[in-house]
Order: structure tokens, then sequence, then C-alpha cells
């Protein structure tokens, strides 16, 4: 298997001059009167990582022939709403560990964590109105609040193994997939496109954010912790019920049900080796990976109806190289 972030690399080329334009944004906006906040926010967003959401945004402004330079704000937006996400959730789910080094919470304590945060959340929207658009504001105005919804959502689900792969889905739809959606219509928006190719675009982003996030939970339980920079099994430490575990419940037999249902209400990392045994052995890493593959197809399938031609292609590229992913 390739790793997608050297596999992604040509295909991102094409939009590596505007990334280096939304970098300089980002730069600009972290400046702050209060050094903490500059130093938090700079440590995680310096981290690394895919910035496949910003990424998305420029892609699909390029397949669409967009050359305003709103769209160098916008995606700089979209990572600062992404990494207040990231900061918030070490803290809930008092994370250790993320893209190979420590968690922000870990160097600078929750506190620190929780408020920058906030003035990232707070950040990104202060540059929102520079777009001077209605449509911009409604589209990121409501990506916060599903995404918030999200949040809570799966808190509510923490150690219920009862949850079944509807109420997974809507968790990570919300969670995860909605910013990948406005991300991809931002794009859209900037590029004035008809509303009909705006919906291609956002259901084109919801699907790939979703097979992201399946992918990301099949690693938890078949990834390698260096390769991936997270402690595996952090989901079952949790106690989320992800669709691994959600699968080989439906398919094993009453004792691996058991033990799988204790882990999750449980967070029995103890058993965490009969935990992969037992989703190894029902095939639902596999299931797992059909899920992600449908949802990449579905991506595909929307992509296909932008107009033709090298940004348009990354974007059916870069969903089905998704289903390589191994970090």
């Amino acid at each position: 298997m390739t790793d997608p972030a050297a596999s992604a690399s040509p295909l991102l080329s094409l939009i590596a001059d505007d990334m280096r334009d939304v970098d300089a944004v980002i730069a600009r906006r972290l400046d702050s009167g209060v050094p903490l906040v500059g130093e938090v926010s700079r440590y995680i967003i310096s981290a690394g990582g895919k910035r496949l959401r910003p990424a998305l945004l420029l892609l699909v402004s390029g397949a669409l022939g967009c050359t305003d330079p709103q769209r160098h704000n916008l995606a700089a937006v979209v990572e600062f709403i992404h990494t207040a996400t990231l900061l918030h959730d070490d803290v809930v789910d008092e994370s250790t560990l993320r893209r190979g080094r420590a968690t922000a919470n870990e160097s600078f304590g929750n506190p620190a964590s929780v408020l920058v945060g906030d003035f990232l959340y707070s950040r990104a929207f202060q540059m929102m109105l520079d777009a001077q658009d209605m449509r911009v504001m409604q589209i990121l105005a409501e990506a916060t609040n599903v995404i918030a919804e999200g949040e809570v959502l799966q808190l509510m689900n923490m150690h219920d193994a009862s949850l079944d792969e509807a109420g997974y889905l809507r968790v990570i739809r919300s969670k995860t997939a909605k910013l990948f959606e406005a991300s991809a219509r931002l794009g859209a928006v900037v590029a004035k496109a008809p509303s009909a190719i705006e919906a291609a675009c956002a259901g084109y982003g919801q699907s790939l954010g979703t097979a992201f996030q399946v992918i990301d939970d099949v690693l938890d339980y078949d990834g390698n912790a260096q390769e991936m920079g997270k402690n595996l099994g952090d989901d079952l430490r949790e106690g989320k019920a992800t669709l691994p575990l959600i699968i080989a419940m439906q398919r094993g037999t009453e004792a691996q049900r058991a033990l799988v249902r204790h882990a999750i209400e449980n967070g029995a990392v103890d058993a965490l080796d009969q935990i992969v045994a037992i989703v190894r052995d029902t095939g639902a890493l596999d299931a797992t990976r059909d899920a992600a593959a449908a949802e990449a197809q579905r991506a595909i399938d929307h992509a296909k109806q932008l107009p033709a031609n090298s940004w348009s292609e990354a974007m059916l590229q870069l969903a089905a190289q998704l289903l390589t992913r191994r970090t």
C-alpha cells in the first residue's frame, strides 16, 4: 500500500502555489498580541497533516476556473476551523499523541488548548467577513454548528455498545464530513457555479470526508502506530463504537459480542489484541473498507459532473487513492 501523502503529492502539485498563498494567509492571521495564542496555534498547524480541506476548496475552484484570491482566505478559514476542532477534540478525548508528537493539550495543558481553539474559531469568523458574501457566512456558520452537534452526539454515544451503523454515520457525517462538504461547496460558491454544480461539489466533499473517517476507524485496528502518529486502540479506550466494532458484533459469536461489548462499555484496552483478532476474524475490517469504497465511489460519481480538466481529474484520483490510505 502507498502512503497517501506521497501518492497525493503529484495531484496536489496543481495547487502548490495556491497552498503557499494559503500558508501566508495562515501565518499572517495567526498574529496575536498574546504570545501563547500564537505559540499553541503554530504548534498544531505546523504539525503536518494532509491539509485536505483547504486543498479540496482549491481543487474545486481550479476545476471551475476560479482565480478569485478570496479562495486563499477561505481555504485558511477552513484550516483554522479544522485546527480548532482538533484542539477541542484532543482535550475531550484526553489524547496524548497526534501526527507523531505530543498533542497541544499534552504540551500546553487543557485550558490553553480550549482557549486557543476558541481564538481560532473567532479568528475564522473574522476572516469570513472579508468575503463579503452572505452565502459564504451561511455555509460556514451551518458547518460549525453541525460539527459542534456531531461532537455532542459522539459524546452521548461514548461507551454505548448498542450504537448501530446509522447512528455511527450520523456522527461522522456531522463531525468529520461536514467540513469536507463545506470546503468543496465554498470552492463552487467562490467560482459562482450554478446550483447543480454546487450540489455536486458538496456531495463530493461529504462522500470523501465520510470515506476518510471510515478508513481512519479501520486504521485504529489495522494500522501502524509509528506511521499513523497516534496510539492504536485510542477509539476503544475512549469507548467509541466505530464501524469495525459494530460489524464485528453483528457477525461474531455470542462470546465475541460479549467481549467487544464489555470493551466498549468499559474502554478496556487490555483486551485490544483479542478485539483486533475478532474484528479481523469476523471480516469486519474488510466490510468496513467496502463501506469506505462505496463512499469513495459516490465521491467519484459527483466529481464526474464537473468540467473535465486537470483539477477535476485530481479530485477523481484523490477519491480513488483514499482507499490505499495507511496513515
